[in-house]
């Protein structure tokens, strides 16, 4: 398989993907920084609204 360059997705830094632990960040200090915005709620994902349960009339 080739080493094919992507970029970091945190700071923009052409890393190489193939045997990169911390893919596909560049280095573990980026990955974390991502991990860090999800867990203070930086970064999030709408779910959209939870159905509704049935109610019996």
């Amino acid at each position: 398989m080739n080493n094919f360059e992507i970029n970091c997705p945190q700071c923009g830094k052409k890393t190489i993907w193939n045997e990169n632990p911390s893919r596909p960040f560049c280095s573990e200090r980026c990955r974390m920084i991502d991990l860090g915005c999800w867990a203070t709620e930086e970064y999030s994902v709408d779910g959209g609204r939870a159905p509704q349960a049935e109610q019996d009339s």
